[in-house]
This record gives C-alpha cells, structure tokens and sequence, in this order.
C-alpha cells in the first residue's frame, strides 16, 4: 500500500531506542515526583516543583502511550505490537499510581494558604486554573477516611455496568433472520442497525421484533441492574453534599444545571418540528401507516458511487475553505504528512478517531473504504485533529485537554460545513434531497434523540431522589410516554419500543447523553455564523479552539457567541433544522 496513506510514526520515535529512552526519561522523572508526597503543604516551592515535574511527565508519557496505542491499532495480531502495547499500558498504571497523591495533598492545604501561594510565588500561575479547580471541588470532597471507603467501594460500584455488559454482549442471542439476500443470518447488537436500514419492511420488522423480545426477556434483571446504578449515583451524590445526581453530573463535566434545564425546555417547546420531519418520513416512504422500525431507511437514497480518497480530500478541503488560509495549509500537511492512516487493512482497529499527540502532531485512524459517506468521517475527525493542534499548540499539556463538552464541536462543526458545501453544488435535485435528508438525520438522532434519553434520564433520577420506588415496568411506561411525545401522531409507538430503555449503555455513565445535544446545538450556531460570512468571526472561532481547558466550558463558548445556558441557543438549532425540512420538502414534492 501506499506510504502516503498511513501513518508515520518516525515522527514519535525515530528508533526503538528513542522509544526506550524516552521511557528511561519518564521512570526518572517519576521517581522524582515521589520525593515530594508528603511534602506538598511544607511550601508553594514544593508545590511549584512537583507540578512541574508532573507537566514533564504527562508530556513524556504521551508520547509513549500514544506510539504503543498507534501501533497497536495498525496491526492488532501481531504479537510485538500486542505486548508493546500491554508495556505501555503498565507503564500508564505506574503513571496514575505515583501522581494519586497529589491531588489530594493539594487538597488538605487549607484553602486561604493554597490561595496565598498561588499569589505570592510568581512561578505557581502557571498551574493556578488546575489548584484552583482542586479548591472549588472541596466542598464536595470528604475526610481522607471516607474517601478510602468510598475508594475500596469503587469496583462493587462498576458491577451494575460490568454485569449488563457482559449479559448483553455475550450472552444475549437473538436468533436468526431472513436477510435481503434470501439468507439465513444471525442478528447481533453490531449489525441490527444494517436491518433496520433496509429496504424490506419485513426484515426491517423481524429485527425490530428479535431484538426487544430478547430484552422483555430479560426485563426483570436489567431493570435491577439499572436502578441499582441510578440509587447508587443519588447516594454518592448526596455523600458529596450536592442537591442532586443530575447537579453532581453537570458540575463534574463544566456545566450547570440551567444548560441541562434549557436544552430540555427548548427541546419541549419545539417538539413540533420534529413531528413535522417524520411526517414527511411517512409521506417519502408512502405508507399509509409508519412504524418505529421504518424511521431508519432511507427514502430517497441514490446509488452510492465510489470515491477515490484524492476527490474526498479536495472535497473536505474545498468545503472547509472558509476557515482561513491558516487552517486549510495545517489541513493539508495532515494529508501530505502522514497524520492520517487511510484505508482498512487486516487486524487494523475499525472505525476512525483522532489522537493528539502533544508535542507531535495529531494521528488520524480512518477506514475510508470509497464511499460517499466517508467524507464525511474524514472531515469529522478533522475537526477533532485540529482543535487538539490548536490547544496543544497554545497551551501546557495539563491544559491543553479541552472539556468533553467542547469535544463534539469543532468535529461537528466541520461535517456542517461539508454538508452545506454539497448541498450548495449538488445541482442534481435528487441528490441534494439525499444530502439534506442525512443532515436532518443526523440532528434529529444527536438533539432530539438524546434530549429525549436526557428527559429520561432525569425523570428517573428525580423520582429516585424523591422516595418513589420504579420497577422495570414502571421505566418501561416513562419511556413509553416520552417516545409518543417525541415521534408524534404520524408514527406508530409499537409497545416494543418501551423496552428500548433497557438497551442504552449510556444510561450506566448518567447523564452523558445530554452533551451530544448541546455539542450538537453548538456546532450548528458556529457553523451558520461561519457561513454568514461575519467580519472576524473565524478568527473567534480560531481563537476558541487554541483555549484548551483554560476557560469554563460555558464562558469559553461565548467568546463564539454561543450560551449553552440560553435557551435561544437550542432554538437556533432548530431553526436551522426547520429550514432544512422547509427545503427538502420542496425538493421532494411529487417524489
């Protein structure tokens, strides 16, 4: 294959043996960061060297992980990558293991004395935003002896998630079913959603059916699991002295509770517009009555032509143009460096992601396999490539690692702009509805599908908190009711769908779910300010992605003028959504 379309690694370590000194290097430095465990409160000095030492290490570190992750995933049967990586991976549990005290050292100083410290010793600025991210967490911080309860507790509390992954992965068989081909094939959780895209109400039908008997079967056990977790989320969080689970959620990923609280209102106050595309669903796909297994297939897909990974790159480029000279001249050195590993080859990880590496450059991992959907990918994980250039390049490794609320953005914001750039060229009436019609696709299953797990979710927290005492069929009902409200009149809530509930990994991380609806919102307010061609604004935008983590979530969106706390934040979301249903609805009228 050619060499220009994987990765070059060199640019990490050179040799084998730079690998292993670089390790040599971080063994040492952590042996040095031990000195000072025990010491941090004797001075700001000790403070200063030991925060010092660590950046040292994180930076070294990276580099390491990343080389053993990197080639790991290139070829994951190959014996010396796999024990490359175990290394690397023992190497990360020596990491965590030696800098454990420092935050909890940092956080017995009382908090006037820390503060006094960070103003007279000029050297300690430097890691101010992270000691005094430590001092605000206090509150919520217990004394050292329940803090060591709570710790030798922490694998009890994984057993919920553990459990229903192991149940659901591996022992959950759904059975076969007639594919499109006439062939008999096993249904899995991985290719279910295959089924339900295709063109046969009737395999369609058959998957939709297998999957929810298997999870009624199994409706009892799951439910437990489930509400243990939820029960034990609302004690940790009353332990911690916070009003609610939902407050402990929103506070520990940089947000707050009126963005959680606005996102649902707008989304509420606006449900009609969602009513309004899956009517026009019903009406593409002609059915006198639509079914929750029918809101998957595509109605107006063409055919999907190939497309060589030199078109889609000239693709990604043209449409991002936008962006500046500045941001297409580093796009094109991730195509002419080898920051990306393009193509699928045997034992290679599947999917696509990007990684940072500090001090390097961002590695990109795709398996473009010549579809029309692969620019797409290409130009997502883009986005996150080049907000870690940014912040790696502008900030310390310690706050270079911009939020999980901010980290869906600029990706999103680029498959936007790609979006539009197509729909703007794409003189083929058919074709510009197909693009418009995945658009739309997108939003409604990243904002208002997971608003609608969000809504859940709290429901189900609150009634918790309050003393009511749920059964499974009791979250089967709650989710039932949220799923009529959400899909409408013209679309038949099969009773199935009430089980659905219980196939949602993410409920066992609570309350993730609400941060692809707010990433998602944003990324559309960034993306039509782009597009409208504002004096200055890019350069904003820019400016936003160089942050890293040095601003709270909330207050580092405005400097692109997005309030995650507004509620007209979401509503402009679903203007923009309404405008794209007004204009497929027009592009496929007499269809």
């Amino acid at each position: 294959m050619n060499k220009k379309y994987q990765w070059n690694l060199t640019d990490i370590f050179k040799t084998k043996d730079d690998f292993e000194s670089e390790i040599a290097i971080l063994q040492d430095t952590l042996e040095q960061i031990e000195n000072y465990k025990g010491k941090l409160e004797q001075s700001s000095q000790n403070i200063y060297k030991c925060y010092q030492l660590y950046e040292k290490a994180l930076e070294h570190y990276e580099k390491v992980y990343g080389y053993g992750m990197l080639k790991f995933h290139l070829d994951m049967a190959d014996s010396e990558n796999i024990k490359l990586y175990k290394k690397c991976e023992g190497i990360g549990t020596e990491f965590e293991k030696t800098i454990s005290f420092i935050t909890p050292e940092i956080t017995q100083i009382d908090t006037n004395i820390l503060l006094k410290y960070i103003e007279e010793n000029k050297e300690l600025k430097r890691y101010e935003r992270e000691l005094k991210e430590i001092i605000k967490n206090k509150a919520h911080i217990l004394s050292k002896e329940e803090e060591n309860i709570l710790a030798n507790y922490s694998e009890v509390f994984n057993n919920s998630e553990n459990t229903y992954d192991i149940l659901t992965n591996t022992e959950f068989k759904f059975g076969n079913i007639i594919d499109e081909n006439g062939k008999e094939t096993e249904m899995t959780d991985s290719n279910y959603t295959v089924f339900l895209k295709s063109k046969k109400e009737n395999i369609r039908k058959q998957a939709f059916n297998l999957m929810y008997k298997k999870y009624k079967e199994f409706l009892n056990t799951i439910g437990e699991l489930y509400l243990a977790k939820v029960k034990q989320d609302t004690i940790t969080a009353k332990l911690r002295k916070y009003s609610s689970s939902l407050e402990k959620a929103v506070e520990n990923d940089d947000s707050n509770l009126k963005v959680y609280n606005s996102l649902i209102e707008a989304i509420n106050e606006n449900i009609a517009v969602n009513h309004k595309f899956i009517k026009i669903k019903k009406e593409l796909l002609k059915k006198d009555e639509m079914h929750i297994y029918d809101i998957y297939v595509n109605p107006i897909e063409t055919k999907d032509e190939d497309i060589s990974f030199e078109d889609a790159k000239e693709e990604v480029l043209n449409s991002l143009n936008i962006l500046g000279k500045e941001y297409i001249n580093k796009l094109e050195e991730a195509f002419s460096h080898n920051w990306i590993d393009v193509y699928p080859k045997n034992n290679k990880r599947g999917g696509a992601y990007s990684m940072g590496v500090y001090g390097v450059h961002p590695y990109v991992l795709d398996n473009f396999v010549n579809k029309k959907r692969d620019i797409s990918t290409v130009a997502h994980e883009l986005g996150h490539a080049m907000h870690s250039y940014y912040s790696n390049e502008n900030q310390n490794i310690i706050d270079s690692n911009y939020t999980i609320m901010v980290a869906e953005i600029a990706s999103t914001t680029n498959e936007i702009l790609l979006a539009k750039y197509q729909i703007a060229n794409e003189k083929d009436r058919i074709k510009k509805a197909e693009i418009i019609y995945e658009l739309l696709e997108m939003i409604r299953a990243t904002l208002f599908r997971q608003a609608m797990f969000a809504e859940f979710e709290k429901e189900v927290h609150q009634k918790i908190e309050q003393g009511s005492i749920l059964s499974p069929d009791d979250l089967s009902d709650m989710y039932y009711k949220l799923n009529i409200k959400y899909f409408g009149k013209d679309c038949v809530s099969d009773e199935q769908i009430k089980y659905e509930w219980a196939r949602i990994p993410h409920f066992y991380t609570p309350f993730y779910v609400y941060k692809y609806a707010t990433g998602i919102s944003a990324a559309i307010i960034i993306a039509n300010n782009i597009l409208s061609g504002e004096e200055g604004y890019v350069q904003k935008y820019i400016e936003m992605l160089k942050q890293g983590c040095t601003k709270k979530t909330v207050e580092l969106l405005k400097m692109v003028d997005v309030d995650l706390e507004d509620i007209n934040t979401y509503k402009g979301a679903i203007d923009f959504y309404k405008e794209l249903i007004d204009e497929l609805q027009i592009l496929v009228k007499n269809y």
